[in-house]
């Protein structure tokens, strides 16, 4: 059974730092790669619905990798499916190197691959988080992890676009697909530390389709939030770098990019982290939400690097506003007493199948535009729509934002 520890000075301990460990680890492997492999696809193709399919495909495989793999977690052992989900990951960049230059006639065989990789190392994850992690240090927690991946996002990406532009077209994209696989290796070697709690119970396989029922629970206006989430996650983190790269036509201006982006990111993840408290969550999240769709105005002067660059500097200082309260809130409902905690693989599950169905419909979105117009007013418009979400998550967690505020007794 899952015993809630009270850590009342909110401290991490040395589990929590190992979970920091892998997950900096993972996140290392992927920006090496992944902010690139989108261009590689690009660049083979010069179609942005061969990368919406790559991606439409991924989520798809995703979700389903959810749903199933919620058996092993809850009855097995779920270190090993985070292992697996890493190893897997791997796999995918040894896959890219075998293809070579024909892995754009096999983008479903990659998007399956990417899709089981991620759904099974993100399922493991988020509830080795839960826990490791308790109420009192989950805010701190968020902050480390985000400030990780933004410090990463500051080095790692600026050297794979120097290095693809030392060594120049496939010797580059090879040099990085195996550094990522080498990191990735590194990931599963550290997760080695990490205890597996054994969770007890049988899997509840329609928990997800039970939550939505509740209708006098916080659950199925929760899940709508997460779908809303979704919804800009996949679009802008498709589109946006393959953006950069049609004004600019350089890897290393990209490189750029996630360097300046990740910068203000880093210190915005390290503030809000540190500073935002319990009963800040409601209004932080609003002005988060706010802010984002605010910063996509710029683009509506016409897509160049300077107005890309504007809203990637934008989006990363307000990013952490909106996204740090949900994901608190949402992993203490998933805590709030012994009864939810001992569901917690199911509850992570309808959390991550809400993201996969906003993603999901976020690119069909997306993909329907650009059917009918790649045009940049058709594009601008486009970013705004879909960059509007983060308000619609606000309004879905409005009441779930203040009811974790009157559990701590702060309002």
């Amino acid at each position: 059974m899952h015993t809630r520890r009270q850590r009342r000075d909110g401290k991490l301990d040395d589990q929590t730092l190992l979970l920091l460990a892998v997950n900096g680890l993972f996140v290392m492997a992927t920006a090496l790669s992944g902010t690139y492999f989108g261009i590689y696809i690009w660049k083979a193709s010069n179609d942005y619905f061969k990368l919406g399919w790559f991606t439409l495909i991924t989520h798809l495989c995703m979700g389903l990798t959810f749903w199933i793999a919620g058996n092993a977690a809850k009855e097995g052992n779920k270190m090993i499916l985070l292992r697996l989900g890493i190893a897997i990951s791997a796999g995918f960049y040894a896959l890219v190197l075998l293809l070579k230059g024909s892995a754009m006639h096999y983008i479903w065989l990659l998007g399956i691959v990417q899709g089981a990789a991620t759904g099974l190392f993100w399922l493991a994850y988020n509830v080795v988080y839960f826990e490791a992690t308790e109420p009192d240090n989950r805010d701190k927690f968020n902050g480390w992890a985000g400030t990780i991946a933004s410090l990463i996002g500051i080095v790692v990406p600026w050297s794979s676009g120097w290095l693809i532009s030392r060594l120049g077209g496939e010797g580059g994209y090879r040099a990085i697909f195996i550094a990522s696989a080498g990191v990735f290796l590194a990931a599963i070697a550290t997760s080695f530390f990490i205890r597996n709690r054994k969770t007890s119970g049988n899997y509840h396989w329609q928990w997800p389709y039970h939550l939505l029922k509740q209708r006098d629970s916080s659950w199925p206006k929760v899940m709508g939030a997460l779908a809303a989430q979704g919804v800009r996650e996949s679009v802008f983190g498709v589109l946006i770098g393959v953006l950069i790269y049609v004004q600019t036509g350089s890897e290393m201006k990209l490189g750029n990019y996630m360097l300046l982006t990740s910068a203000v990111g880093f210190a915005s993840f390290l503030c809000v982290g540190k500073w935002l408290k319990p009963k800040w969550r409601y209004g932080g999240m609003l002005a988060g939400a706010v802010a984002l769709i605010a910063v996509i105005l710029p683009m509506f002067a016409g897509f160049s690097y300077t107005t890309l660059l504007a809203f990637g500097l934008g989006a990363s200082l307000f990013f952490p506003l909106y996204i740090l309260p949900m994901t608190t809130v949402v992993f203490d409902l998933i805590g709030k007493d012994e009864e939810s905690a001992e569901k917690r693989v199911e509850y992570v599950v309808a959390r991550e199948l809400a993201l996969n169905v906003g993603r999901i419909v976020g690119m069909a979105v997306f993909m329907g535009v650009i059917y009918v117009s790649q045009t940049p007013p058709a594009m601008m418009w486009l970013l705004l729509a879909i960059g509007s979400s983060p308000l619609l998550s606000w309004l879905f967690m409005r009441k779930a934002l203040l009811a974790g505020e009157k559990r701590k007794g702060l309002t």
